[in-house]
């Protein structure tokens, strides 16, 4: 188990970006330089990284970074981890996308490089919406979410990413969460110890979409996993395991109330009027499934095909 006083003390993303307060990619992508100890490529697609990184010359970063087209991270990733090996250099290749630029606008791309089995690291950071062009609906949004292009609430369920990946048989995929930093930086540095397509899905509570003070952003992801919204769970070589706070929380009974984490946030204050009861058993239908699918692997021995 890792722990702070190994981290290394070096920053890897510097301060005085332009990420709002409390931002999740932000911490994620300090904690990612802190597990690579700043040796990696990052491949960044439009999303709100591309904010934060600044304009050439100027930027936060202190690893190389190639922009890229939505669409495209892990195409180009794909020719980036290439040309290194033609040049000798072995360095990990990391793709660094949202879910807008992961589970729609970039899932063909993702799809090919996850079917070649490439052997780069590709990771979403999760904020359940297109944040930074005005908080709209993302493939990953959860059912019942305002968004602006859902005012009313999402009436369609969400797409479980991880295991659309793991379906493609690649040697590692896992679940992550900025609220538990140590598990994250162990699933990177595991994912990079191995050859082939790595894939880690990092929930990444956004203050400003999800309407919750800015200081309360670990807080929040915290309570996503310990209510069962979120699960920790990683899968080698096609076999499951939860993880971390998840690994106890199997017997629903463990857990938190839902309730407890859909009321701190304002995306979800109009699931509590009477008129919208529906939209909130859909909700809690979305996540008692996703568990049950983990529960059937587990009893398979982890086997998740």
């Amino acid at each position: 188990m890792v722990t702070v006083k190994q981290l290394p003390r070096e920053e890897y993303w510097l301060p005085g970006h332009a990420a709002c307060p409390g931002c999740p990619a932000s911490l994620g992508l300090r904690m990612l330089g802190k597990a690579l100890e700043g040796r990696f490529v990052l491949v960044v697609p439009a999303g709100c990284t591309t904010v934060i990184q600044g304009m050439y010359p100027k930027t936060p970063s202190r690893v190389p970074l190639l922009n890229i087209a939505f669409a495209a991270s892990a195409a180009a990733a794909t020719g980036l981890r290439a040309a290194l090996e033609l040049r000798g250099i072995d360095v990990p290749v990391v793709v660094w996308a949202g879910d807008g630029g992961t589970v729609d606008i970039g899932l063909q791309a993702l799809s090919g490089a996850a079917e070649r089995n490439e052997d780069i690291l590709y990771i979403c950071y999760d904020n359940e919406a297109y944040q930074n062009t005005g908080i709209q609906r993302s493939g990953a949004t959860p059912p019942g979410a305002w968004t602006t292009t859902t005012p009313l609430g999402k009436r369609e369920r969400r797409k479980v990413a991880p295991l659309i990946v793991a379906a493609h048989r690649v040697p590692y995929v896992a679940t992550a969460s900025i609220a538990y930093p140590l598990d994250f930086v162990e699933k990177v540095r595991k994912a990079v110890s191995k050859r082939g397509f790595k894939y880690i899905h990092l929930h990444a509570p956004c203050p400003t979409g999800w309407r919750f003070p800015p200081s309360e952003t670990v807080e929040i992801g915290r309570l996503a996993v310990e209510t069962g919204a979120w699960v920790l769970y990683e899968i080698e070589d096609g076999v499951l395991r939860l993880t971390g706070r998840s690994a106890s929380l199997l017997d629903p009974a463990r857990r938190k109330p839902l309730e407890e984490y859909l009321k701190r946030q304002g995306r979800f204050a109009h699931l509590f009027r009477p008129e919208n009861e529906q939209l909130l058993e859909l909700l809690k239908m979305d996540i008692q499934e996703n568990w049950e699918a983990i529960r059937s692997a587990l009893e398979r021995g982890g086997r998740i095909l």
